[in-house]
């Protein structure tokens, strides 16, 4: 285990060190529990958690938005329960309608992490402090609606 985390912390510094992001690991007992990325200079644009930390969230009565990415027909075809849909392509124009509240605790997801990690940098960019982005649904191990 401590191996795994020096290879990921060596890559992490490799790749910092070739742009202006840099990405912060905050560690847990058992590994990385989350890691924050930010632009050079900037405060942190966003945080990755674990979807088991997402569901901690989504069940633990904290207030908090489940914002699914993904495009209409993917949505139809299940989503988180309670997630609201701003495909990734859409988040500069509907954002400010459906988002009103820029330090709501957004939590976003798309099907495979891609679309997700390009939303919660487009709505850190707009000015919301508190996006989480936690991969995608293929992986989701919790109950999906249609």
């Amino acid at each position: 285990m401590k191996k795994l985390l020096c290879i990921i912390c060596i890559c992490i510094l490799l790749s910092a060190c070739a742009n202006d992001t840099s990405i912060g690991i905050i560690g847990g007992a058992d590994g990385p529990t989350s890691i924050i990325v930010s632009k050079k200079g900037e405060k942190a644009m966003y945080k990755v958690i674990t979807q088991q930390d997402a569901k901690k969230i989504m069940t633990s009565g904290e207030e908090h938005i489940i914002l699914d990415v993904r495009e209409q027909d993917e949505y139809d075809n299940g989503h988180i329960p309670g997630a609201i849909l701003i495909p990734y392509t859409e988040i500069e124009e509907k954002s400010e309608e459906m988002l009103p509240d820029k330090d709501a605790q957004i939590l976003v997801y798309c099907r495979s992490g891609r679309r997700s990690k390009i939303a919660a940098e487009s709505l850190a960019k707009l000015g919301y402090t508190n996006v989480k982005e936690f991969g995608g649904i293929i992986d989701w191990p919790y109950e999906i609606e249609k």
